[in-house]
C-alpha cells in the first residue's frame, strides 16, 4: 500500500468514520428488530391481543404488521438520508487526500 493510503487508514477521521457507520447501523438494526420481535413476541404471549376485531374482518394484527412494514421503510430512509448528507462527504473529502 502507498503512503497516503496508511496515513488516512491510520487517521483519526478515518477511524472516526467507521465508528460513526457501524454506530448508526447497528442503532438501527436493533430499533428495527425490537419492533419487529416486539410483535411477534406480543403475538406469541397473547394471541388474543392482535385478533381483536376492529373493523369488519380486520383484526389489530393487520395495521400493525402494515406499519410495521412502513417503519422498516422509515428506518431504511433515515440511514439513506444519514448516508447522503453526512457520511458520503466524509468518505468524499478521505477520498481527496489518497487520490494524486
Amino acid at each position: 500500500m502507498n503512503d497516503k493510503l496508511q496515513s488516512v487508514l491510520a487517521s483519526a477521521a478515518f477511524r472516526k468514520l467507521v465508528v460513526r457507520k457501524w454506530t448508526i447501523s447497528i442503532l438501527l438494526t436493533l430499533i428495527m428488530l425490537s419492533a419487529y420481535f416486539g410483535f411477534i413476541i406480543t403475538i406469541a404471549l397473547d394471541k388474543t391481543y392482535f385478533s381483536q376485531l376492529i373493523a369488519d374482518n380486520i383484526t389489530l394484527a393487520i395495521p400493525v404488521g402494515i406499519g410495521l412494514i412502513i417503519f422498516a421503510w422509515l428506518m431504511t430512509g433515515v440511514y439513506t438520508y444519514w448516508a447522503n448528507h453526512y457520511y458520503d462527504k466524509e468518505v468524499e473529502a478521505i477520498k481527496k487526500q489518497i487520490q494524486p
